[in-house]
């Protein structure tokens, strides 16, 4: 399903909101409120992203429009309401902002600041009034949820999310879920970045199974059951792109002989994140995808595509006798970047590199797993000569 403007307008501020507590360093707390209790129009939605991290920078708004979605401009304004303050200042800073049409005609109101009265803390509140189905909203942003903690990185798991719907004839006047960062194993901290994205991966597979097409309880699978193989592809010095590294992460499960699971074996989604936060593929990579060399592990792919944001794999031949396959990739600077900074480069090579070494790991650990076509006759030729 197409991801609507304002959805992803709420994803980008979620994901603005991570960033900054990603670089307060501190344990910080980000909440999503979704307040639907307006008497006067029951359609009305109250959008409110508030963090404790850094502050905001306003030049994180610098990019951000208001499309011109058909239908958009009777569900939105493109007015956005800014609170926000830094450890440093002695005031929280309010503005108005609205980000209808171009960039260049963004217009900010600077309106009266809040004395802090001595008290030292910092965080960024950012809200909106939109006329949207809640259901679609509240889907999106649990799954963005669900996503984020499989990177179980250090500077993620310092962050406890909530999300909260209140109000409306919305089934129950209260609505919560609470994303702890508890839920990750201390040991992650010690653990390199790749480690912890094996680890979610697999979580996130024995939770959710096949999240596109899971259709019976089958398809979920116990963690002897899965095959893991992981890569980590970088750029050396002096490449423009020096500094950059992608990894990736692919899990096969291995199910038992069910007519449901092997259907839904097909059709593998790949969960993609962008400097520690997930993002949808760029066209770019979802080229990369359809280019690496599958027919000499044993896949073949048919197609590569984009749906809301989401990029799924379609497999055909005989990927059944796989089970599920799971792919999660990360590209990312090494160094700390600011909100709203330099953006990732999208690298083809870079991508197929890291995919290629997670193909050849779980092909080393899994003896008779991914073999092509040739490597399967040669070994049906040998045992039929033993």
């Amino acid at each position: 399903m197409e991801v609507s403007s304002i959805e992803r307008l709420c994803l980008h501020l979620i994901s603005s909101a991570f960033q900054r507590c990603r670089l307060s360093e501190n344990l910080c707390r980000l909440s999503v409120v979704l307040n639907c209790s307006s008497a006067s129009d029951p359609s009305l939605i109250r959008i409110s992203i508030s963090d404790t991290g850094s502050g905001i920078c306003l030049e994180e708004f610098n990019d951000l429009t208001c499309t011109k979605e058909v239908g958009v401009a009777e569900k939105w304004d493109g007015l956005l309401s800014i609170q926000t303050t830094s450890i440093c200042d002695y005031e929280i800073h309010h503005y108005n902002m609205n980000i209808r049409g171009n960039p260049s005609e963004i217009r900010l109101t600077t309106l009266p600041s809040i004395s802090k009265n001595g008290s030292k803390f910092s965080g960024t509140e950012v809200s909106f009034s939109v006329s949207e189905c809640i259901e679609i909203l509240l889907r999106e942003i649990k799954h963005f949820f669900q996503k984020m903690l499989v990177l179980k990185i250090p500077f993620v798991q310092n962050v406890t999310a909530d999300l909260v719907v209140e109000g409306g004839d919305f089934p129950g006047s209260r609505y919560e879920t609470v994303f702890l960062a508890s839920e990750c194993n201390v040991s992650h901290f010690q653990s390199s970045y790749l480690e912890c994205l094996k680890s979610g991966l697999e979580d996130y597979v024995l939770k959710h199974g096949n999240s596109v097409n899971t259709k019976c309880d089958s398809c979920f699978p116990c963690r002897e059951n899965l095959k893991v193989g992981s890569g980590t592809a970088y750029h050396r010095e002096g490449h423009k792109n020096a500094g950059l590294a992608m990894e990736a992460v692919i899990i096969i499960n291995d199910f038992p002989t069910n007519p449901c699971c092997r259907s839904c074996s097909a059709i593998t989604e790949v969960l993609y994140f962008e400097d520690f936060l997930p993002s949808s593929i760029p066209q770019s990579s979802l080229n990369a995808l359809t280019s690496i060399g599958w027919k000499s592990y044993g896949l073949t792919l048919v197609s590569a595509m984009d749906q809301g944001g989401c990029a799924l794999l379609e497999w055909g031949g005989n990927v059944s006798s796989y089970g599920q396959i799971n792919v999660a990739l990360h590209c990312y600077h090494r160094q700390l970047m600011i909100p709203g900074g330099h953006k990732i480069q999208s690298d083809q090579n870079l991508m197929k590199r890291a995919i290629k070494l997670a193909l050849d790991d779980l092909k080393e650990k899994h003896e008779g797993t991914l073999l092509s076509e040739n490597a399967l006759k040669v070994l049906f030729l040998s045992v039929c000569h033993s």
